[in-house]
């Protein structure tokens, strides 16, 4: 009888490890594919940062150009690498927040060069300024869709952890398994622009 009774908890206790380590693992897999998406996401920005430079230079050397629209992209790509992102895929809401916050106002400046850019045919002109403004379009679309991944990945961890019996063993290991932040659209973004003519 003692050792039927031995057996059976023997039993109990392989079941139980065993979840343990099959719920691990799982949660192992997708915080890797979170980390891995998250390493696209930084280096989409980073692609961008390097554009930035070149993109001003450019600009600089073919028009007379409006002084502090240059300046706010030069600042606002300084900010960017002020604001350095997390180096694993964040779990603090704050910290992306921040980061986010970062790269919008650079997109923001960006934005505003364009449109100054507009005024002045010369410049539109230019061979370096056309393929620079192609690559940055392409960037831009490569940050948006790996932005859009990386929620993606951070939905699957978050949905995964916060199942049953995974739920305990993401517990178990405290920070290991905390749940993801989510990239969030600019603010204001809901609102349409309104376009007069």
């Amino acid at each position: 009888m003692r050792k039927t009774g031995w057996l059976i908890g023997l039993g109990v206790v392989v079941l139980l490890g065993f979840a343990v380590a099959s719920g691990y693992n799982h949660l192992v897999q997708l915080d890797q594919d979170v980390q891995a998406q998250w390493a696209q996401v930084e280096s989409a920005y980073q692609r961008r940062a390097d554009l930035v430079p070149n993109l001003v230079a450019t600009v600089k050397g073919s028009a007379k150009f409006e002084q502090d629209t240059l300046t706010a992209v030069t600042e606002a790509r300084a900010r960017v690498g002020q604001v350095a992102p997390p180096s694993a895929p964040p779990g603090d809401p704050a910290a992306l927040q921040r980061f986010q916050q970062a790269q919008d106002q650079l997109s923001s400046s960006l934005s505003r060069l364009l449109v100054v850019a507009e005024r002045y045919p010369e410049l539109k002109t230019t061979t370096a300024f056309r393929d620079l403004m192609a690559q940055l379009e392409g960037t831009e679309n490569r940050i948006s869709v790996e932005r859009m991944r990386f929620n993606e990945a951070a939905r699957g961890f978050n949905a995964a952890r916060s199942r049953l019996p995974t739920v305990l063993v993401a517990n178990l290991f405290g920070s290991r398994f905390a749940p993801k932040a989510y990239f969030q659209s600019q603010a204001g973004a809901a609102t349409a622009p309104r376009v007069q003519f």
